[in-house]
């Protein structure tokens, strides 16, 4: 007579009760993520690791690239963490931006992450778009807030592309110290705001138009 207790039955769908958290899930992907690679890493190896029915990833993420989508998020929140950016000194954030980008990627594990296709090239678009450069828009103000922000992502994405996703030889040589050296002067200029143009009237009653550069200054 076999007195063995009953296997607990996993049940599909929504679980009731206290679920495992997202994060639980993530991190075991993550995991799996690094070990295997993305090809090689199914969705039921990483409900095996979180101790949870398939369907309950399905449920959250959606799918494979839904979840690898997450993983990724989380690593760039983790490291490049905008509200803390932008909370300090606004003189000094040309610098924080450019160490929280280096500090990101001097990280091995997000380095193996971001080479395993269009997937990984996908988040990391998604997150300058949606999350740093629309934080930065919303951040600056005024008219000129949205060219101000384009700019500043546009010299961080060519610091990403030209030192770590498709390395030239001498923006790789840098250290993460003489690229804050390097970058920071175009970061302080694209954040000032734009100048302003104002009329003038000079001899003989012509209009012409006076401007001039503005830098960038805490309040502005």
């Amino acid at each position: 007579m076999n007195n063995a207790a009953p296997a607990p039955v996993r049940t599909r769908g929504r679980p009731r009760g206290n679920p495992p958290t997202r994060e639980s899930i993530v991190s075991a992907a993550r995991s799996l993520f690094l070990e295997r690679g993305y090809r090689r890493t199914t969705l039921r190896a990483v409900a095996g690791a979180a101790g949870v029915d398939p369907a309950l990833i399905a449920y959250h993420f959606g799918s494979k690239k839904g979840l690898f989508a997450d993983v990724m998020q989380f690593q760039c929140a983790q490291a490049l963490t905008v509200d803390a950016v932008l909370a300090g000194d606004r003189a000094t954030l040309p610098d924080r931006l450019i160490d929280t980008v280096t500090n990101l990627w001097e990280d091995a594990d997000f380095r193996r992450l971001t080479v395993q296709g269009d997937e990984a090239a996908e988040v990391i678009r998604e997150y300058l778009e949606r999350e740093l450069l629309a934080r930065l828009v919303e951040f600056l103000g005024g008219q000129d807030a949205t060219a101000r922000a384009t700019a500043v992502v546009t010299i961080l994405g060519g610091l990403i592309y030209t030192r770590y996703l498709n390395p030239l030889p001498t923006p790789a040589a840098l250290s993460p110290t003489e690229a804050r050296h390097t970058l920071t002067p175009a970061l302080r200029a694209a954040l000032a705001p734009r100048p302003r143009s104002a009329a003038i009237t000079g001899a003989g009653g012509l209009v012409g138009v006076r401007s001039g550069p503005v830098a960038f200054r805490p309040g502005a």
